[in-house]
């Protein structure tokens, strides 16, 4: 019997564009589901935009919308992104469909009838202004650790503390600024610390499914058991959790609690069982059927259940999600799948700090997005690790290993067969069948490595077998076959041979290219590969249709054009460049070191003011160009190797990211003569928000601060960085 498989992928938080690390996440699962349809499984392949949340509804009301109609805008941007990079879904689904209100509303009564749901009335902050209940981040006030200001409601980025919102000192609503307010409220609880969850997980995280594979790689294991298991003393991380929001919230109501939503993290991984009902009911084309099948599909023990996730959400899915499941009476995951981040200079991509890959910049490029599927799939394997992406190493692999090897083989043969045998194949004699053999007794070992996600193998055993065939021509010289009298035969032989194995290896690389695959299918004039298909010739007398090139080169101009910054900005960045005496490369604050001539006719004041003229004016156009924000330093290191520069991390109000932590940037600045790291956290300075990224020495500086230095620094040293009065919060522009 063929297996049958519910596959998803993490839901994207729907305030946002994808950016590449959704892309990444969807092409692992994409070359897992295509490898197992290839192998005759029956896959539904399913995803949906998480859309509830204070964040999304606080963005709605900011940009004059409605919450479903923000969400709706969102989700109407989603295809470019999916088609073109030849990502598969069966069905794209929403957290606010009905199917997920109803399973959400079910479930939680399931787990209230099992005994697992509790109430307690908590302290928590209130905004009179905004007459709403504020969410964790969006608190902030001084941390009750290490004083640092400006911090989050749960965890101190200074010092690393968490705490509740309750401790913080002379906390503020981030909304308004408005002092909050204490004040009670009833809040549900899904009693994790109950003993019967807790044996559940202790056996659940460490058990395998019934293919004999782990439910968790061992490292998720090893993080997430800081909270499952006891320490020294008996006691465990692992507390009921809050599963409740006050009104107004834009969610799913609690049935029978009026006022009372769910927390967005309870009904997002429901969604994955709304999306899959979803595509049910549009299968059956009828509401009541397709629940039914529905129903039959996730009651059947056959159906295996696997979720594709990142590394920075674990503990909901590892932990709450399988509780959830298994104490509601339903069918717990096979697998957590969960992979790294993507990085460039071992840093975390971010399209906001300017050191993204934007997706849509990359197919606007014209370049082929299966480099990306086959360069991703290179790196990637089934632990949980980070994916470094390294643009030069980009082009050499697909390059050498995509258009050099594999490619090269079809191109070195087809013309051969199409001038000279009228486009059909011929016999194969020994050592071609040798060589075909060799290939093929391959096929299992591959099989295996794709269904075990070591992707990275699977393509470096593929191309290694591309050198075998590459070996074989360079051997036999089907180019000086051609110029012999008598070695038509052998020449067609050869030939014949380089199209059989070009269709093997084809069928191996089908997962990751399914777009060149199906141009390969068309150019052998064969029917759909699977895996089965490299077993089987494609024989003597068939005929292939005319060779046209499957694939160009990467220009390395297009990798420049992918990371360049925008024209206007990039020149505005190199005015601002400087150089520190000895060739040492500095960040530079604005204001430090300027020099110019007085306007005509200008009186000059003794001395100068600061020790220099007054720049040239400009007009109000000119100065608006510039965009100048309030930041908060909320971390401060020295730089290793420099005695110039110090490494800021700020926030400027840029909002928070799907997993609610704040968008930070990092900025250099050639301050360390004049402050200690320690002394900068937590205060506030003006940041130019819209200065190009700027690569140095020692990584990406995102920005420029500004600070005041006098013209002969070394008759008047100083630096003095520039603080905004006390009320100042991040994200104000400075006019």
């Amino acid at each position: 019997m063929p297996r049958q498989l519910f596959v998803t992928t993490a839901l994207p938080y729907a305030n946002g564009n994808f950016h590449i690390g959704h892309i990444m996440e969807y092409i692992q699962a994409d070359i897992w589901v295509r490898y197992q349809r290839m192998m005759g499984s029956r896959v539904h392949f399913v995803c949906a935009d998480d859309a509830h949340g204070a964040p999304i509804m606080i963005a709605a009301e900011k940009a004059g919308k409605t919450p479903q109609q923000f969400v709706a805008d969102i989700a109407a941007g989603r295809k470019p992104y999916l088609d073109g990079f030849h990502i598969g879904f069966d069905n794209w689904h929403s957290t606010d469909g009905a199917e997920n209100h109803e399973l959400a509303q079910q479930i939680y009564r399931d787990l209230k009838a099992n005994g697992l749901i509790a109430t307690r009335v908590i302290a928590q902050f209130f905004d009179p202004q905004k007459n709403m209940f504020l969410p964790d981040r969006f608190i902030k006030g001084e941390c009750p650790k290490c004083g640092a200001k400006d911090q989050y409601g749960d965890n101190c980025e200074a010092c690393g503390a968490v705490y509740s919102p309750t401790e913080l000192k002379n906390p503020y609503s981030a909304l308004t600024g408005a002092t909050p307010e204490l004040r009670d409220s009833e809040h549900y609880f899904f009693k994790l610390s109950d003993p019967r969850c807790v044996a559940f997980l202790e056996k659940w995280t460490q058990g395998s499914h019934a293919r004999d594979q782990p439910h968790l790689q061992s490292e998720v294991y090893n993080k997430i058991k800081e909270w499952l298991l006891p320490d020294a003393h008996g006691k465990r991380d692992l507390g009921d959790w809050d599963i409740s929001r006050d009104a107004p919230y834009f969610g799913i109501e609690i049935p029978d609690a009026p006022g009372k939503y769910f927390y967005v993290w309870l009904d997002a991984p429901i969604g994955y069982l709304a999306a899959l009902k979803n595509r049910f009911i549009k299968l059956a084309g009828d509401a009541a059927l397709g629940a039914q099948h529905f129903e039959a599909f996730m009651a059947d023990p056959a159906t295996e259940q696997y979720h594709f996730i990142g590394k920075d959400i674990i503990t909901f899915h590892t932990l709450f999600w399988p509780a959830m499941l298994h104490f509601s009476g339903r069918k717990t995951p096979n697998a957590i799948f969960v992979h790294g981040f993507l990085t460039v200079n071992s840093e975390k991509m971010s399209k906001s700090r300017g050191t993204g890959l934007d997706p849509l910049k990359y197919l606007s490029l014209g370049m082929n997005p299966e480099w990306l599927r086959y360069y991703i799939a290179a790196k990637l394997n089934a632990r949980n690790e980070d994916v470094e992406f390294s643009p030069e190493d980009f082009m050499a692999r697909v390059n050498s290993d995509l258009v050099g090897k594999y490619i090269n083989i079809a191109s070195r043969a087809a013309g051969f067969i199409a001038k000279r045998f009228d486009g059909q194949l011929g016999a194969v004699s020994a050592d071609g069948q040798t060589l075909l053999n060799q290939l093929r007794v391959e096929r299992a070992s591959i099989e295996q490595l794709y269904e075990s996600r070591e992707f990275a193998k699977a393509l470096r055993e593929t191309m290694l077998l591309a050198d075998r065939v590459n070996e074989y021509v360079d051997a036999n010289k089907p180019w000086e076959l051609a110029k012999q009298a008598g070695m038509e035969a052998r020449l067609h032989d050869v030939c014949s041979v380089c199209i059989e194995a070009f269709a093997v290896l084809t069928s191996y690389l089908k997962p990751v290219l399914p777009a060149l695959a199906a141009q390969v299918e068309a150019f052998l004039c064969i029917a759909p590969l699977s895996f089965g298909s490299a077993s089987q010739a494609l024989g003597a007398g068939h005929r292939i249709g005319n060779y046209q090139h499957l694939l160009q080169r990467v220009d390395i101009k297009q990798l420049e054009a992918l990371f360049e910054a925008p024209a206007s900005v990039e020149q505005a960045s190199a005015v601002a460049e400087s150089a520190a005496p000895g060739g040492e490369e500095i960040a530079p604050t604005v204001g430090a070191g300027a020099s110019s001539l007085p306007p005509e006719g200008a009186v000059l004041a003794l001395g100068r003011p600061g020790g220099e003229a007054i720049a040239p004016p400009i007009g109000i156009e000119d100065f608006s160009k510039i965009d100048l924000r309030i930041a908060r330093i909320v971390n401060c290191e020295p730089v290793q190797g420099s005695t110039k520069l110090l490494r800021l991390t700020l926030d400027a109000g840029e909002g928070t990211d799907p997993q609610g932590q704040p968008i930070t940037r990092k900025v250099f600045s050639g301050i360390a003569s004049a402050y200690q790291p320690q002394d900068l956290i937590g205060k506030l300075t003006v940041l130019v928000a819209n200065l190009a990224p700027r690569k140095m020495k020692f990584g990406l500086s995102e920005g420029m601060v500004l600070a005041a230095s006098h013209g002969d620094e070394k008759a008047n040293p100083g630096i003095y960085v520039l603080e905004p009065s006390k009320g100042a919060q991040p994200g104000l522009r400075v006019r």
